[in-house]
């Protein structure tokens, strides 16, 4: 579904991502971890085509298209969806009314006034949101669990084929926790795939990865099974630093 190979990224001159390779198959979970300043933000970022990054080398294809080839819209249209780290407040614009714009804009045939309604009370009872939430301003005056439950609501009315979710368990307490986790679990399937970025292991209780990866540096050093991440929570980032930090520099 995702193949990157070889991808140097830079912003300000900086070079963030220095050859970085990885392969998502279809039905695939990957858990992306690492210490802070990795850049495993900015990967997600690149992804969905935020113009502050410049891509000097590699290439990114996904469902068979030239990723670099398309602007952010026709990134979502074919499937891609970035869960934010930081959503922003969209003063003015109801979850309702942003939801419907969303969901139509990635769709053939636009759904009716009260197909929108059903889908969205259908997912929000998924997620466990109060109905009058769909009526409030975008983001303007959430709490950070309201925001990444908010995020997960938009990928289960947009159905993506790759959600690529950029440290959604920051700032989260166990139940909200588990409730986003039940959201990306409800679309979990041969045709979904998804990139989890986070720092713990306490989000992957919850949604079984099938491989785990650790960046460093701009690269992923190391690649493994659930269990990889048994062995970060026990050794910490020190010891990838210290295993791999010569190979992530060479």
């Amino acid at each position: 579904m995702l193949k990157i190979e070889n991808l140097h990224v830079e912003i300000d001159d900086n070079e963030i991502l220095k050859g970085l390779d990885l392969e998502v198959g279809k039905g695939e979970i990957h858990a992306i971890m690492g210490p802070n300043g990795s850049g495993k933000s900015t990967l997600s970022n690149v992804l969905m085509g935020h113009p502050r990054y410049e891509v000097t080398d590699g290439t990114v294809t996904f469902m068979d298209q030239d990723v670099f080839e398309l602007e952010a819209d026709e990134r979502a249209k074919l499937g891609m969806f970035l869960a934010f780290q930081y959503p922003s407040e969209v003063p003015g614009v109801s979850v309702a009314n942003f939801l419907r714009t969303a969901v139509n804009s990635v769709r053939e045939e636009e759904l009716s006034i009260m197909e929108m309604f059903k889908l969205l009370q259908e997912k929000m009872r998924i997620m466990q949101m109060d109905p009058k939430f769909a009526e409030r301003y975008l983001n303007e005056g959430f709490s950070g669990g309201e925001k990444k439950r908010n995020e997960i609501l938009q990928m289960l009315m947009l159905e993506p084929k790759l959600a690529i979710m950029d440290e959604t368990d920051s700032g989260l307490d166990i139940d909200a926790l588990q409730v986003v986790a039940k959201g990306v679990n409800e679309l979990r399937g041969p045709e979904f795939s998804a990139i989890i970025i986070t720092h713990y292991q306490r989000i992957l209780r919850y949604i079984e990865p099938d491989h785990i990866h650790v960046m460093l540096d701009g690269r992923i050093v190391t690649s493994g099974a659930k269990e990889l991440a048994d062995e970060l929570e026990d050794k910490g980032y020190d010891w990838v630093r210290q295993e791999f930090g010569s190979a992530a520099q060479s």
